[in-house]
This record gives C-alpha cells, structure tokens and sequence, in this order.
C-alpha cells in the first residue's frame, strides 16, 4: 500500500486554531514545549502498546507505528532546526522528505517497543533543549528551503502542531 506523499503546506497552522485537532499553535512558545511534550510522551507509549499498532486503516493513511516513528524523528529533527536557528544567523534548514524518510527507514516494520523507547529518548531530550532558550532569543530568524520564514516562537508552536495532530491522528 503506497502512502500519497504530503504536499500540504501547513505554515498557516501558525495563525489560526487547526479545525482537525484544535491546536492553537500562535498561542504556543518555546516554554510551552516541556509542558506540552509531557502531556503527549505517554499517551504515545499508550498508542504504541495497541494491539494493532502496525496495521494501517486504510490504503492511503499511516498506521500509528509509522505514525510515531514519523514523530520519534521530528523530535530530532526540529531539535537540530533549533539549534541551527540559535546559532547560526538566518540559516535555511535542511529539506526533508517525510514520506521519503518513511519509506527508507522502513517504519511500518519497525519493533512498537524500540520506537515507543525511541520516542520518549527524543522527546525529553527535545523538551529540555526548547527550555533552555532563554526568551531574548524567541525572535531569531530561521528559514525552510521552501522559503517558509520562522522564528524560534513559530517553530515552536509549528513543532508541537504536529506532534499533537499526529496523537490526533491516531486517536491518542
């Protein structure tokens, strides 16, 4: 089953309330993330203890397990976005293909009890490098290769959009 890749941009998340999943990301900031992220961190583990975690709901939608191996790497990768926008000046990040990336890495066939301990690993370490920036700093720039400008208050609430739309996604 052959997954149609995302080619939504979902940048205006960042000013209005997602319809989906009710997330408020203008509302987020960087401080809200290690809140946020310990709400989300064991109702993943919940999700990844299904019976049926592997099995996609239908032809064209992510099972959950490929659903929270997608998360376990945006932790990583939003992680390393943070640290290139506070310690670079407007650096433009990296292009990554999720779909792409779902599909190399296999994650439909990945092991539900090495993600879930994946997952809580990324998470916190994500979750304490967001507290560490310090409010001086929520204004530094950062861009995505599509051109898409953020800065570290945006992509924080960007960042923690998808992680609770996924959750939702699921039915976590």
């Amino acid at each position: 089953m052959a997954i149609i890749p995302e080619t939504k941009d979902w940048t205006w998340v960042l000013s209005q309330e997602c319809p989906e999943c009710g997330f408020d990301a203008s509302a987020a900031t960087p401080a809200a993330v290690r809140t946020t992220l310990a709400d989300q961190l064991p109702r993943w583990q919940t999700v990844l203890n299904r019976a049926h975690v592997a099995q996609r709901p239908d032809d064209y939608t992510w099972s959950a397990l490929e659903y929270a191996c997608h998360v376990r790497d945006v932790f990583d990768l939003f992680q390393e976005r943070l640290r290139l926008i506070r310690t670079e000046d407007n650096p433009t990040f990296p292009n990554w293909d999720q779909d792409a990336t779902a599909v190399a890495e296999n994650y439909a066939a990945q092991d539900p009890a090495t993600v879930a301990s994946q997952l809580t690993e990324a998470g916190e370490s994500s979750a304490a490098a967001w507290t560490d920036v310090p409010e001086s700093e929520w204004e530094r720039v950062g861009l995505r290769s599509n051109g898409s400008t953020f800065t570290v208050r945006t992509l924080a609430g960007y960042f923690l959009h998808d992680v609770v739309h996924h959750l939702h996604d699921v039915n976590g």
